[in-house]
C-alpha cells in the first residue's frame, strides 16, 4: 500500500479539513489530497510558495487556525525538537474525534545488516555502513521517543511496522525490502500509526 493510499484510508471523507505537518518542498501529498476534494493546509519551513501551503513550523500555527478534522505527518515528526509539546499542540488543533495519521521511521531500530542492505541497493561499498547510518541520524528522535511523544497526547488506533528504506531508495525497492523483512534478513524500521486526541 502506498503512502497516499494509507493516508486516504485513514482520513475521514472529503471535504474534511486536513493539516499536513511537514509537507516538504514539493507538497506532493497535500496536492494529491486537495485533488481528492480535501480542504488542506500544508505547513513546513520549506513549503512551496503557493495557495494551501505555509512556510512555518507546526508549533507556530495558532489554535485559532483550527479545528482540523485530521492531521497527517509523513516522515516529519523525528525532526521536531520538543515532540511531546508539539503533539499536545497538534491535538489542540483537531476537532473532537479528529485523527492523526503518521508514517515514520525509527532509525535506531536499524542494525548492521539493514544498513548494509541499504548500501548494497545504492551500489556502494558496505564497509562502515552501520557507523555511517548512526552518524547521519544522531540527534533525531528514535523509536521510543516517537512512540512516547505520540502516546503523550493521542490514543493509538492502529500501529504497524514495515518497510521504510524505499522512501530513500525508490518505490521499486519497496517489495524487495518487505520480502527481506519477512525473511528476517533486515529489520522493519518504518511504522504506520493512527490515533485520536486524548
Amino acid at each position: 500500500m502506498t503512502t497516499r493510499e494509507f493516508v486516504r484510508i485513514a482520513l475521514p471523507g472529503p471535504p474534511a479539513r486536513v493539516l499536513e505537518i511537514g509537507c516538504g518542498p514539493t507538497g506532493e501529498l497535500a496536492s494529491a489530497l486537495a485533488a481528492d476534494g480535501f480542504d488542506v493546509l500544508a505547513i513546513d519551513p520549506v513549503a512551496p510558495e503557493r495557495q494551501g501551503f505555509r512556510r512555518m513550523r507546526v508549533e507556530d500555527l495558532g489554535v485559532d487556525e483550527g479545528p482540523f478534522d485530521a492531521a497527517v505527518a509523513v516522515r516529519s515528526l523525528h525532526h521536531l525538537h520538543h515532540l511531546g509539546e508539539a503533539m499536545g499542540h497538534v491535538a489542540s488543533l483537531l476537532a473532537p474525534g479528529g485523527v492523526l495519521v503518521v508514517e515514520e521511521f525509527a532509525w535506531d531500530l536499524a542494525d548492521e545488516a539493514t544498513a548494509a542492505w541499504r548500501r548494497e541497493r545504492q551500489g556502494r561499498p558496505t564497509d562502515g555502513a552501520f557507523a555511517d547510518w548512526v552518524d547521519a541520524h544522531r540527534g533525531l528522535h528514535g523509536d521510543e521517543a516517537l512512540r512516547g511523544g505520540l502516546d503523550s497526547a493521542f490514543e493509538t488506533r492502529s500501529f504497524e511496522r514495515g518497510p521504510d528504506l524505499w522512501h530513500e531508495l525508490g518505490d521499486d525497492v519497496r517489495a524487495a525490502e518487505a520480502a527481506a523483512i519477512e525473511a528476517g534478513e533486515i529489520r522493519a524500521i518504518g511504522f504506520r500509526w493512527t490515533g485520536v486526541a486524548r
